[in-house]
């Protein structure tokens, strides 16, 4: 079962919003059907929400299970904060054991554009990033440990372990780069989305790498699927709030 603990959600050092959404999400009350991630194909879509209150755009998460060749994630962002516009696309494949196969981000954040892709060779335990843009990105190749995961991958392969009544081990993920990824469960707690009640699991994500170091919080629903149904992302002026829509 899961342990208990207890974790602070410090105030981020460094802030890259749409990566801490990808970590989280990127991680519905209780329901009796085994629907959704892992059972079944899946589409959830989510509300980005200033600390005010103010609709800010929406996420869309989607998991496909092909038959011959696992698993397909995708994501898609559209939210825009005074002053910054997000609209990002990433994707993942990975084998049914959720090592991933391919990672592919097409980013888009204020003025900044990136499109990069990852493909992991889990066998010769390496990888081979390449940057389309900006053209002068480059590729590189790089080592993996074991059964390595993109942070869309990282996410799945989190709830699935909660399922099963264990918290993630924590492990390098990739977003371009390596990120150290870390799931700290805290206990159940009430959460309230869409003008309902619902108690929930609640965890804390801390995420460092190179140039970021940062938390936020995950709350998943008590369902077969364990699916997320808020995500708080702190910031100086108050939480950022990601929710399920019904």
């Amino acid at each position: 079962m899961l342990p208990n603990g207890a974790a602070r959600t410090p105030r981020p050092k460094s802030f890259p919003l749409s990566l801490t959404i990808y970590a989280a999400l990127l991680i519905a009350s209780s329901a009796h059907a085994q629907t959704g991630f892992p059972f079944t194909n899946e589409t959830l879509k989510y509300s980005v929400n200033w600390p005010s209150g103010l609709s800010l755009g929406e996420a869309t998460f989607s998991a496909q299970h092909l038959s011959s060749a696992g698993w397909e994630f995708d994501m898609a962002l559209n939210a825009a904060i005074p002053g910054f516009a997000l609209v990002d696309h990433v994707k993942s494949s990975a084998a049914d054991d959720l090592c991933s196969t391919r990672f592919e981000r097409d980013l888009a954040n204020g003025g900044r554009k990136t499109e990069e892709k990852i493909d992991f060779d889990q066998k010769q335990g390496s990888a081979h990033r390449v940057t389309t843009v900006p053209k002068d990105g480059g590729e590189s190749t790089f080592s993996i440990a074991g059964c390595a995961r993109d942070a869309l991958t990282y996410v799945y392969y989190g709830r699935r372990e909660l399922g099963q009544g264990r918290v993630p081990q924590a492990q390098n993920v990739y977003f371009g780069g390596p990120y150290s990824a870390r799931m700290d469960y805290t206990g159940a707690q009430n959460v309230t989305v869409s003008g309902k009640s619902t108690v929930t699991d609640h965890l804390v994500v801390s995420v460092k790498g190179p140039k970021a170091d940062f938390s936020f919080e995950v709350f998943y629903a008590r369902d077969a699927a364990r699916t997320p149904v808020a995500i708080r992302i702190p910031l100086p002026v108050g939480a950022l709030s990601i929710e399920l829509v019904p």
